[in-house]
């Protein structure tokens, strides 16, 4: 029984590996050159400028300003942001990850130097759906490039729309670079 479950998982496995490598074959025996255009397997290095200095890997907090019975300066969330160059945004939120602890966002420069975000969560409670979470930030950029400022709304609502609860605050970011040391993200 081994040996024949064994056997269909190899053959399977061969399969999956021919199916993904099959775009790129050639019958050029020998040959080491690229594949031709549009294989799949294939990513070549961009060499080129995103095009906005939004777009990078960022160290975030968001912090409370003018909550009812939240201190200001209490860190409501924190955590790492990605800002793609195709104007989407994924945070990885130091929320609890049974909370949901990332959530995915559209980004557009309003100016030069200013950006909005719109993104949303899933939000979970004690095991249950609680509905989505809607988190809008407006932010000014440095003019190094290296840090950005301003201020965000998080909307929580249940699953039929209803809002649960209204955050206001102001958001600060430091850039990460492939050379950013770990003490510079605790």
């Amino acid at each position: 029984m081994k040996t024949k479950s064994g056997m269909l998982i190899a053959g399977l496995a061969m399969v999956i590996v021919t199916a993904m490598l099959g775009p790129i074959a050639s019958a050029d025996c020998g040959k080491l050159d690229k594949p031709a255009a549009g294989a799949s397997l294939w990513q070549e290095p961009s060499g080129r400028d995103d095009g906005d200095p939004i777009v990078g890997f960022w160290r975030v907090n968001l912090v409370s300003k003018g909550n009812s019975g939240i201190p200001d300066g209490a860190v409501l969330d924190a955590g790492y942001s990605q800002w793609h160059s195709d104007g989407t945004e994924i945070l990885n939120s130091s929320r609890a990850p049974e909370t949901q602890s990332f959530c995915l966002g559209v980004w557009k420069r309003v100016k030069q130097f200013h950006y909005k975000l719109n993104h949303f969560a899933i939000s979970w409670a004690n095991g249950n759906l609680l509905g989505p979470a809607n988190i809008r930030e407006d932010v000014i950029l440095s003019h190094d490039g290296n840090s950005f400022t301003g201020t965000f709304t998080i909307d929580q609502y249940d699953q039929a729309g209803h809002i649960l609860a209204h955050l206001v605050g102001e958001i600060e970011a430091k850039r990460i670079t492939v050379d950013t040391p770990i003490t510079d993200v605790l």
